[in-house]
Formats: structure tokens, sequence, C-alpha cells
């Protein structure tokens, strides 16, 4: 049991991030980035090119992939997204399950549906003693990682002046606004640092999931659930409510593998029935 709630923790590494990102965008922006899970592909099939390609390792994938794809993310806000988001929130849905599409069939194209390979580092090849058990090395790592990010952001964004205008942005824009903050030229480089999350977290699923162009699609739909669990853009909410996810999906599988996919629906469904505004958001908005 326990080592199955580890496979959980590391499980819920992916929905912690990849939430993080689609709160912190959906709080600022209001736009549901069904995209998403594309961008958290293209993070994966971006370091099995760079090392098939160019023989760029892990480590430098993990620093230049998230990068590159903040910067797509902005040009994409500056290009697109803005244009949008004065009209109904359903454009800009349409348009990023559109483009979602296109980068799916675009892949497609290119490498087929096969899952590609991608190697773990050499230094992450073998096991930890975690006394009760022995773990791969490299999956104590993306929960490692995974949580000192996680740990790092929620950091900026309540120690630092420019966090807490972020985070205030992002959680109530209309009081911000309303003390004078200009909340529009916080909305680009938060856009592509959510979609640099969805990156990081494509990377480093890269050694341990299959590498294929539906690999974000299959993902999305249970981000979605976790975002809604934690509250629509509350930071800690989407975070702790990924990693629990992640648990009642693994303990699920353990005890009944028949439901293990459909108890974090029946969760969410839960949550919304007892508090519409998810575990941590604000009711009010709900009013």
């Amino acid at each position: 049991m326990l080592q199955q709630a580890f496979n959980g923790l590391v499980g819920g590494a992916f929905y912690a991030l990849l939430a993080l990102g689609l709160a912190v965008i959906f709080g600022m922006l209001g736009v549901v980035n069904f995209a998403h899970g594309a961008f958290y592909m293209l993070g994966a099939f971006g370091a099995f090119v760079l090392l098939d390609s160019f023989g760029v390792n892990f480590w430098l994938a993990l620093l230049l992939i998230p990068v590159v794809l903040g910067a797509v993310g902005v040009v994409l806000e500056r290009l697109f997204i803005r244009r949008l988001t004065p009209l109904d929130p359903l454009y800009n849905f349409l348009f990023t399950f559109g483009l979602a599409l296109i980068l799916q069939d675009l892949v497609k194209r290119q490498y087929g549906v096969q899952s590609q390979p991608y190697p773990r580092p050499s230094a992450l090849g073998g096991s930890i003693d975690l006394v009760v058990f022995s773990y791969p090395a490299y999956q104590v790592f993306v929960l490692a990682v995974s949580a000192v990010v996680c740990g790092a952001v929620w950091v900026v964004l309540t120690r630092t002046r420019v966090g807490m205008i972020v985070r205030a942005a992002t959680e109530r824009p209309e009081l911000t606004r309303a003390l004078g903050i200009d909340v529009g030229r916080w909305v680009t480089p938060v856009f592509g640092f959510g979609i640099a999350l969805a990156g990081f977290a494509g990377v480093l699923a890269a050694p341990m999931r299959a590498v294929n162009p539906l690999m974000g699609a299959d993902l999305i739909i249970t981000v979605f659930a976790v975002v809604v669990i934690g509250g629509l853009g509350s930071v800690f909410g989407s975070v702790a409510a990924g990693f629990a996810v992640g648990l009642v999906s693994a303990l699920g599988n353990l005890y009944t593998p028949a439901l293990s996919q459909t108890l974090v629906f029946i969760l969410m469904a839960a949550v919304l029935l007892w508090r519409p505004a998810g575990l941590f958001g604000r009711e009010e908005a709900f009013r």
C-alpha cells in the first residue's frame, strides 16, 4: 500500500505541475486553456527531438524546453488569446481546443502514432532504498523536483511583491484593477509561464511515460478535474488537489481497479455538490 501511495504521489506530481499552470492562466485571463495538454506533449517530444537529432541530453532539455515553449506561449497570447479575451470565454476555449488538435496532428504527421523511446538519465538509472521498499531513482527525482518547483512558485507568489501582485490579479482581478494595478501588463508573462510549466512537466514525463502525440489528450481531462476540485483560479488548491488525485487514483487502482479511473470524477462530482467553487475556490465567484 505504501508503494502504491508513492506511485500516486509521483503521478500526482504531473497533475500538480499542469494544474498549477492552468490555474494561473485561468485566474488571470479567464481562459480555459484546452491546449495545455498539447504543450505538455510538445515538451516530451521536444526532449526526444533534441536527443535524437542533436544529441542534447535530458538535463539541458529540462532547461531549454520550458524556455522555448514559454516564449511560444508569449507569442500565442499576444497574437491570438489577447484578441479573443474580451469576447465570450467560449471563443478562447474553441481556439485552444482547435490549437490542441492542430499540434497533435502535426506531430502525428511527422512521427506517426507510435510511442518514441526516451532513455532515463544514467545518473538516475538505479533504485533508492526508502527503508520499507526500494523505488526507482528517477521517480524519486520527479517527485522531489515537482515538489520543489511547486514550493518555489508558492514562495514567489506569497513572499515577493511581484508574486503578490500576480496572485492578487489571478485570484481577484477586478479588485486588483480597482486598486490601480495594471493587470494587463502581467497577462502575457503569466500565460507564458503557465505554458512553460506544461513543457517542464512534459520533459519530466518523457523518460517514464510513452512519448506519443496523444499523451497530452489522455491526461488533460483528469487535469481539468484536478483544477475544478482544487478551485478554479486557486494556485494552492490546484497543487494540493493534484497530489490528492494522484493518491486517490493509485489507491483506487489497488483496491478497486475497475473504478480507478472513475474515482477522480466521482470525487469531482462530490466536491462540486458540497462546494461548487472547489475546495479552495472563492464562493462569491459563483453567486
